[in-house]
């Protein structure tokens, strides 16, 4: 595997996604706080806003909204590149001139996704509770601080370390899938199209999979 190449892709995964990780966690947070607000307002809770905005970026929202948008927006990416040089060929010249698949193209492609969806994951959940952050200073009474605090409080760290193993492994699954999705593709510029919505559905479906059995688990666990 060539340094560059790793780098390339860690750059393509990573600060790339940034901006549409942020803004999608950040209206979700935002929902959350709202529906929860008018809920709890009924029964003058309205402060738990904060741990179910918390909690639920933490633990599920922000790892499984993270995965679907790196799924549909990387891992399409790799499928479409994959297919697009099988269809070209350069897949055979590189097995003419012993040049291995596996360390110039597949690994770094996997290394990159797994290790940028644990940090994206963290990003996401930051600017979640931000967006329920923003969304509930203008519905309550109460003070910024108070309302960190309050946060603080009641998200503890497993909640984090949680999601923060769901996110890597969600990373991995996708980047997988879409490799091989991509190395199975045809060879026409159709099947490039094919490739890529197969990698993106396959990447929504297991993640949602994985999940409930991470759900599962982590109930048998007492998580």
């Amino acid at each position: 595997m060539r340094t560059k190449d790793l780098i390339t892709d860690l750059w393509n995964a990573g600060p790339n996604a940034l901006l549409i990780v942020g803004v999608v966690n950040f209206l979700i947070g935002a929902i959350l706080a709202f529906v929860g607000l008018v809920e709890l307002r009924r029964f003058a809770a309205e402060i738990y806003v904060t741990n179910l905005v918390g909690i639920a970026c933490a633990r599920e929202i922000s790892a499984i909204m993270t995965a679907i948008i790196m799924a549909g927006r990387t891992g399409g990416a790799y499928a479409a590149r994959i297919s697009t040089m099988l269809g070209n060929e350069e897949i055979d010249a590189l097995k003419v001139f012993g040049i291995p698949i596996s360390g110039y193209i597949l690994l770094p492609a996997i290394l990159s996704l797994s290790l940028m969806m644990p940090l994206l994951y963290l990003y996401g959940t930051l600017i979640g509770i931000f967006g329920g952050f923003v969304v509930s200073m203008s519905m309550m009474d109460v003070s910024p601080m108070g309302y960190w605090m309050s946060t603080v409080n009641g998200v503890e760290l497993r909640e984090f370390a949680f999601g923060f193993v769901k996110a890597f492994f969600f990373g991995s699954f996708i980047a997988l899938a879409a490799c091989r999705v991509g190395l199975m593709a045809g060879r026409s510029a159709a099947d490039v199209g094919i490739a890529a919505t197969r990698a993106v559905v396959i990447g929504i479906v297991g993640i949602i999979a994985m999940d409930a059995v991470f759900a599962v688990m982590a109930n048998a666990l007492g998580i």
